[in-house]
């Protein structure tokens, strides 16, 4: 039986699905441990630019968030930089130089072409097409050795995409296999939403609703405790990552080779400063670029600098997710 959840935004839709798994009492043996688990759950947003989970307790690091979805759209799969963001990735996902199923590598090169760029062509020239699909799970590479054993720890848990245009909007809906909703599905909103949100742009197109699709919703029973949801006032994010294609590349390369500076071990203030200061045109991206740099910062202790990239941020909805991260009273980084 489907479990059916809707919602305006992102945060609302966790909330209704957190909800339901809080109170699952049945637990299920898996991989890495005892886990609740709801099977079949479909969950829709009405309004994807509202990509964010505030209300989860612990906080999640919008940092991470936002590098992450810069080396997605690298089509990156080494681990230096973006585990520098995130120290506890190697525990999930690998210990290796790369990661085996990471998401921008699968999208962007793994197939033998750019799936983003295919896709692009295919909807700006037949909107109407029901063919357009975004793979991620390689059959021939990702699928259990006879034993059911995984073939690797980085199994990727997202399957697919499915591409729509209809009534002048970029329709898109996400198939999971698996979806941790702790640890995994409040990053999966934000990688899948902005990727939505992006190429609608490279489309001209408004952005539709995103549709979220997971076999198995779970929370490992070790996680019980330490998940919480909140009931915070209402967090708008104001900025949009809807550019034409050939300025969104080159600004998410232009970020991504940023972010191999910033990881430097001797790096300066001055030189975390200057790397922070973007300037592009687009504020949404000078935002994610001073979120990025305000997190190295923060790894060498500096405090004022912090406070001062913080500050030049303009999104309201970043400055709180920030300090509501870097209040929090653990140590979770994810």
């Amino acid at each position: 039986m489907i479990e059916f959840i809707d919602g305006k935004t992102a945060n609302e839709v966790w909330k209704k699905a957190a909800e339901k798994i809080l109170v699952q009492e049945r637990t299920l043996n898996g991989r890495n441990g005892d886990v609740f688990e709801l099977l079949h759950v479909f969950v829709s947003i009405e309004n994807p630019r509202q990509k964010w989970i505030y209300d989860r307790i612990p906080p999640i690091s919008i940092g991470f968030a936002l590098a992450e979805l810069v080396w997605i759209l690298n089509g990156e799969d080494h681990s230096e930089v973006i585990n520098y963001w995130n120290p506890n990735l190697p525990k999930f996902a690998g210990t290796g130089n790369t990661y085996y199923g990471a998401y921008g590598k699968r999208i962007r090169s793994h197939f033998g072409f750019d799936q983003l760029e295919k896709a692009h062509y295919a909807l700006q020239n037949t909107p109407e097409s029901r063919q357009v699909v975004i793979q991620i799970y390689d059959v021939k590479k990702d699928f259990p050795i006879d034993n059911g054993k995984p073939r690797n720890d980085d199994i990727p848990c997202n399957i697919c995409s499915l591409l729509k245009v209809r009534d002048g909007k970029l329709e898109w809906s996400q198939i999971m296999r698996s979806n941790d909703i702790l640890l995994g599905m409040p990053y999966n909103f934000v990688q899948f939403t902005s990727l939505q949100e992006i190429l609608a742009g490279w489309l001209e197109l408004e952005v539709g609703s995103y549709n979220h699709y997971s076999d198995s919703l779970h929370l490992y029973c070790r996680d019980s405790e330490k998940i919480g949801i909140g009931t915070e006032k209402k967090i708008e994010n104001t900025d949009s990552l809807s550019i034409k294609r050939n300025d969104s590349e080159k600004i998410f390369k232009e970020i991504y080779a940023r972010m191999t500076a910033l990881i430097e071990t001797h790096i300066s203030e001055k030189e975390i400063f200057l790397l922070s200061q973007l300037g592009s045109e687009y504020v949404a991206y000078n935002n994610i670029m001073l979120m990025i740099a305000a997190y190295v910062a923060k790894k060498h202790c500096a405090k004022d600098l912090v406070e001062e990239l913080i500050g030049k941020c303009s999104n309201n909805a970043y400055k709180i997710m920030w300090d509501r991260w870097t209040n929090r009273t653990n140590g979770e980084n994810r």
